[in-house]
């Protein structure tokens, strides 16, 4: 089945149900960067069951609102993150160390002490149940090399250009598998892309290269400025933009909405597709359809629509439910109003 013109779809999370995490907890802290087990309400295989089931919810909501590109909603993991991060050899999970987040705060983070490899499939079984729930294209999401190097403390390779070639080549390796399993896309999660501009300059796009090396388009880069309920205050530009149109990653996805991204910015990546966020997940309201198709003819000023999937600005992990879904429907439906102009306007 192909995909129409704007394509719709979720950056990677949606929320977890209540009865599944504790969401009083996981709104007090950051994202975790190190395994964090109690905010689960289950263990062993009530656990796994729960997560299936939770799965199955995500997944009939974005069906539901009419995505056309769905994820597994990242329901088994504690954040966008960890699970990948510490999933990897050369970390030791009990002596974490610590570092400021975006926010500044002291957060745990993983202690690089060996040699980074992936010696296992992560998050291939994660695929193997979501696509035996749902027959639409599926995008599974890894945290990125630059993203994971800049949220270690290395006491082993003492250089950060090794540092995130390691980790380039355990993305490389988890996404060549979920490639192989028949994943339709395969996102990379690279945000601190924009939070620390100066050395993305220096390692960002080699790294992504060494992460993508072989695999199959699409592939996609996200970069943003951090959840929405974290970061209530956004630049309407990125530090780190144009030279991503570098990469090999075929789109790039922005958070566009929040921050009141500058159409002309989209300029800088003529190469590239583009996943623009249409969403502000800062706004506690569900925004119509036509204000999000507003969005997206603000973009396509500067985009020509066969270079634009239709997404939320990040990811949705830390809205309630209700308003993810109300928000995904009114994005499909805005995204309906723009692609029938389009198709009008090519008749006439």
């Amino acid at each position: 089945m192909g995909l129409p013109l704007l394509p719709t779809t979720v950056v990677g999370s949606y929320p977890q149900p209540g009865w599944l995490v504790d969401h009083e907890m996981m709104m007090a802290i950051t994202p975790p960067r190190v395994r964090m087990a109690k905010v689960w309400r289950f263990e062993g295989d009530l656990l796994k069951e729960a997560q299936d089931d939770a799965t199955r919810l995500a997944v009939h909501d974005m069906e539901e609102a009419g995505l056309d590109i769905v994820s597994d909603g990242e329901i088994r993991r504690e954040s966008y993150f960890n699970l990948f991060a510490t999933a990897l050899s050369g970390i030791d999970l009990d002596q974490p160390g610590a570092m400021p987040d975006r926010t500044g705060a002291m957060v745990p983070v993983p202690r690089v002490v060996g040699p980074i490899k992936r010696l296992r499939p992560v998050q291939l079984d994660d695929y193997r149940f979501l696509r035996s729930i749902t027959n639409r294209k599926i995008k599974m999401t890894v945290p990125g090399p630059f993203t994971m190097s800049q949220l270690a403390i290395d006491e082993y390779y003492h250089d950060e250009q090794a540092l995130i070639a390691a980790y380039a080549d355990a993305v490389n390796a988890e996404l060549r598998d979920l490639k192989a399993a028949g994943c339709d896309i395969v996102q990379i999660d690279e945000p601190y892309l924009q939070a620390k501009p100066d050395k993305a300059r220096k390692y960002g796009v080699d790294g992504i290269n060494r992460a993508l090396a072989g695999i199959a388009a699409p592939t996609i880069v996200h970069m943003c400025f951090g959840y929405a309920y974290a970061v209530k205050d956004k630049p309407t530009g990125y530090s780190f933009l144009p030279e991503l149109d570098r990469c090999c990653s075929t789109q790039v996805s922005l958070e566009a909405a929040q921050p009141r991204l500058d159409p002309d910015a989209l300029s800088g990546l003529p190469s590239k597709t583009i996943m623009l966020g249409v969403l502000d997940l800062g706004d506690p309201e569900v925004e119509t359809p036509e204000l999000v198709a507003s969005r997206i003819r603000k973009a396509l000023v500067s985009v020509e629509a066969s270079r634009l999937v239709i997404a939320p600005d990040c990811g949705m992990k830390y809205l309630p439910r209700a308003t993810a879904f109300g928000k995904l429907k009114s994005m499909v439906a805005g995204a309906a109003i723009v692609r029938e102009e389009l198709q009008t306007k090519r008749v006439s």
